[in-house]
């Protein structure tokens, strides 16, 4: 017994024929013929089922309702004749004695059939979300990250971590994004704000004695969406370890994640641990990207010196690169495409030519390229029938531009890229600091709390002017998988002098730093261990997992690109008794949408 019924839309087979059933779902299709004839297919979460309507009596009992009510059937079990080998269950049919309406749709029309949902306006199936939960290609996707969190926690555990939940409203806090604040009803103009990350709290609990915590955690950012990232909330595996340095954090995950990747993964084979590693610069300078998809085969090779002075305006004073392609067979139509896609996606545009058939340089800037014929072979190694992509810009603008070259590249390109797999690789040794785009003063690169590498010492000669500031790299990595960022993690900084002179080089002071993270400098104060830790994102590995280029495709109920929920029609306004109790006043500008 299962429930109020006896078997599921996915259990009967023809060891069950004879045998009297219940079975509830969905009525998925409806086809009549005659008038004391139908086929009814019954759908459950589980799967579906025939039913086969023979008398009139039992005809009516469907009469007049609409796809997608929900009934429950009693019957028989029988073979079919017409066997369906696209269904589980197609060997059988069920033919019932009792009908019940256990819920009626009481619309005529659907906004878009429920099994072609993925086929509909996004807008529409975000409203409806509830009926687009029902087309099992959208539901396996749920199934698949209920599962992986399941694993993932079980895994966690087999290593010694402890699950430990830590607290939604907070203080607000720098993390690199903005907060979502929460008004105080009992202390009006202060504000909580949810977690961007648990980033202090887990680091609080390695000062309080615990040795391995974890949880499946909920980040809220108030940033835009991009096809990896959702708007508003988010998951990830937050973990951190006490007494424990790098190498530590890389073994837990290299030992967490393959054989879960493997397991549920849409493709067969996948990195196996000791996962590559790739210093930042190293990354920047091969791949054009702190998170490079190593399924390509493609690499950037730096030919400022070698095409700096060709006469080709964008080249003179710029970095140049270059990112050569053997076997190359697009047209020129899908070139000038590539290109123009490129320069949508960076902002910067792409240049290129080809050695052709016959040994010589043609098509796009070849001709600026004729003088250094020799010198640009033999330099990039070229064969015939080689396609070379050029960027050009400062540094980081030319590598930049250069990465989404080569991933565009490679996805045009099937003999360069080998789309049937997992490739994991770890990005270490970033830079401590950078200059802010917006403030073009000296500002923290990553994470803040981050060890920086040389420690002490190191900041001692940044503050005494023996080292650029710029030049120092940090404790801290990402791993990526297919050219996806799944987390960024940290050797932490725990020593309170430490932490002091690293934001003493972004202007702020020791009492600076006791007010921004009163918590955790009093805690390090009182003897904390070196720690470590990292955060992949759940949602983020689900989407590589199920294959799914839009994150959106594995959250049970996510929000449109504005950061809208369609379905709860969130955000929205509220009372004004509501706004009073929290002492908020709404400030209308003339640029405010209506």
């Amino acid at each position: 017994m299962f429930q109020s019924r006896t078997h599921t839309c996915n259990d009967l087979r023809m060891e069950h024929v004879g045998q009297t059933v219940k079975i509830v779902g969905w009525m998925e299709n409806v086809r009549e013929v005659g008038s004391s004839l139908a086929f009814v297919i019954l759908r459950d979460f589980y799967g579906t089922t025939q039913v086969v309507l023979e008398t009139e009596e039992m005809l009516a009992s469907i009469k007049g309702l609409n796809k997608e009510s929900t009934i429950s059937v009693e019957g028989v079990v029988r073979e079919r004749d017409s066997k369906n080998p696209k269904m589980a269950t197609g060997d059988i049919e069920v033919v019932p004695t009792k009908i019940e309406v256990l819920g009626r749709c009481r619309y005529n029309e659907l906004p878009f059939q429920v099994g072609r949902s993925r086929e509909a306006d996004e807008t529409l199936r975000l409203k409806y979300r509830y009926l687009d939960l029902r087309n099992p290609e959208v539901k396996n996707n749920i199934v698949l990250r209920c599962n992986v969190v399941a694993a993932l926690r079980a895994a966690m555990t087999e290593h010694g971590f402890l699950e430990i939940t830590t607290p939604i409203l907070t203080a607000s806090s720098p993390e690199g994004a903005r907060d979502y604040l929460v008004p105080s009803r009992k202390h009006p103009g202060k504000f909580y704000a949810l977690p961007q990350a648990p980033q202090q709290f887990k680091q609080l609990l390695m000062a309080s004695g615990f040795d391995r915590y974890f949880q499946i955690a909920p980040c809220f950012r108030d940033e835009d969406a991009r096809g990896d990232r959702s708007p508003g909330e988010f998951y990830q595996l937050d973990m951190e370890m006490a007494f424990a340095n790098q190498d530590d954090v890389f073994a837990v995950l290299e030992d967490v994640l393959p054989p879960i990747f493997a397991k549920y993964g849409k493709y067969n084979v996948a990195s196996s641990a000791p996962f590559k590693r790739i210093p930042f610069t190293e990354a920047m300078e091969t791949y054009g990207s702190d998170k490079p998809d190593l399924r390509i085969d493609l690499t950037v090779t730096d030919v400022t010196e070698l095409l700096g002075d060709c006469g080709f305006g964008p080249f003179e004073g710029n970095v140049v690169k270059a990112i050569p392609v053997t076997d190359f067979t697009a047209t020129r139509k899908q070139i000038d495409k590539l290109c123009a896609d490129v320069e949508v996606q960076s902002g910067n545009k792409a240049y290129w030519f080809k050695l052709d058939e016959k040994g010589e340089i043609a098509g796009g800037i070849a001709k600026f390229l004729q003088d250094k014929k020799d010198a640009i072979i033999a330099a990039l190694d070229l064969k015939p029938n080689t396609f070379v992509g050029l960027t050009a810009g400062k540094k980081g603008v030319a590598q930049k531009t250069a990465g989404v070259l080569r991933s565009k590249l490679g996805a045009m390109c099937p003999n360069h890229m080998d789309t049937e797999r997992y490739e994991f690789c770890w990005i270490v040794d970033f830079p401590m600091y950078e200059i802010g785009e917006e403030s073009g003063e000296l500002e923290f690169c990553h994470n803040p709390f981050s060890m920086p590498n040389g420690g002490a010492e190191i900041l001692d000669k940044a503050h005494a002017g023996e080292v650029d500031p710029l030049t120092i790299t940090a404790f801290q990595y990402d791993l990526v998988c297919n050219g996806v960022e799944l987390s960024s993690g940290a050797v932490r900084n725990h020593d309170p002098e430490i932490m002091v002179k690293a934001f003493e080089l972004v202007r702020l002071g020791e009492d600076a730093v006791k007010a921004k993270f009163p918590a955790m400098y009093n805690a390090f104060c009182y003897g904390a261990p070196p720690h470590a830790g990292i955060a992949p994102g759940v949602d983020r590995m689900v989407m590589l997992l199920a294959g799914e280029e839009s994150i959106r495709e594995i959250i049970p109920f996510p929000m449109n690109k504005n950061a809208q929920d369609l379905m709860m029609d969130a955000p929205g306004t509220v009372e004004q008794k509501q706004l009073d109790e929290l002492s908020i006043a709404i400030v209308r500008h003339e640029d405010d949408e209506a």
